[in-house]
């Protein structure tokens, strides 16, 4: 009989290293999957290097580190106290903290506010517009565990909510914002619909049965090619972005690179296989940090 497939594993570093009461936190924040840190992350980081003129400063660097692990942290953790009943009923979830019960709602629900306060201080580091954008993105992280149950386009708010480190970053660099700013959180979006759509393919017949609705269950097996058309305009965003900024020629040879690798999760992807659509997920951290390459050489040659 095949292995129940779930991305929550045991045995791992938490379980070894962290006492048991801090466990299902750990858990709660997703820290032993950590790709949602690096997908809320890199648009922050490819926005800095954008508008950066004389090198990135390394303190915002961190600063947008800590923020995208307690944020995705605290998202997760609202999305969870939303699905619990459900989480409970789908193999790949049902030992999320909330759902298995190692957690009450009312210690996530003060875990959460603890994670937002962070949130809100590490923003207190930055200009006044940042702070206010960042605020702001809050409605979104709230909005997305609702907009699965009434459209069939939650990933487009998935990428409205983890794209905004795009506005973030030019703002805190430089105080204001700019058209190449607002073509690259267009282009993030369109890369949230591509990976986005690809991961909930591992959860579509659970999805049905219950009514959750996703990108997935619309397109079914017109995906690939959709998800194809997202990551062609996510390069065409990429591109005028990287014009309007004044990017050289670097940047376009870059972005050749994140082409293939694109190239690469759409023909390698397999549709019906759980195990490959995490897989092509997870695999969008590198598609990221190929994006961010480029525009620091962009920024060189």
């Amino acid at each position: 009989m095949p292995k129940p497939h779930t991305d929550i594993l045991s045995g791992d570093w938490i379980d070894r290293f962290l006492p048991v009461r801090f466990r299902p936190f750990a858990r709660l924040m997703r820290l032993d999957r950590p790709i949602g840190s690096w997908l809320l992350l890199l648009p922050c980081w490819w926005s800095l290097a954008l508008a950066s003129e004389e090198g990135i400063s390394l303190w915002f660097m961190f600063l947008f580190v800590v923020g995208a692990v307690v944020m995705r942290g605290a998202g997760c953790a609202i999305n969870d106290m939303w699905d619990r009943e459900l989480d409970k009923t789908v193999e790949r979830t049902k030992t999320r903290p909330i759902a298995s019960g190692a957690l009450a709602l009312q210690s996530a629900l003060i875990f959460t506010a603890f994670l937002l306060l962070i949130g809100f201080i590490i923003l207190l580091q930055f200009n006044t517009l940042t702070i206010w954008l960042g605020v702001s993105s809050l409605i979104l992280v709230v909005l997305y565990p609702l907009a699965k149950r009434v459209t069939w386009f939650p990933q487009f708010v998935l990428g409205l909510a983890f794209n905004w480190g795009a506005l973030l970053g030019w703002a805190a660099v430089r105080g204001e914002l700019a058209l190449p700013a607002f073509l690259l959180y267009v282009a993030g979006i369109f890369w949230t619909l591509a990976y986005d759509t690809i991961y909930a393919h591992q959860d579509t017949s659970g999805d049905r049965l219950f009514g959750v609705k996703s990108l997935a269950l619309r397109l079914g097996d017109k995906s690939q090619l959709w998800i194809a058309g997202f990551f062609d305009l996510c390069f065409l965003s990429l591109i005028l972005a990287g014009w309007f900024a004044g990017l050289h020629v670097g940047f376009y040879v870059g972005l050749c690179v994140a082409f293939l690798h694109a190239l690469w999760q759409l023909l390698s992807w397999h549709q019906k296989e759980p195990s490959s659509s995490l897989e092509k997920f997870r695999s969008n951290r590198d598609f990221g940090l190929i994006i961010l390459a480029a525009i620091l050489m962009g920024k060189i040659f």
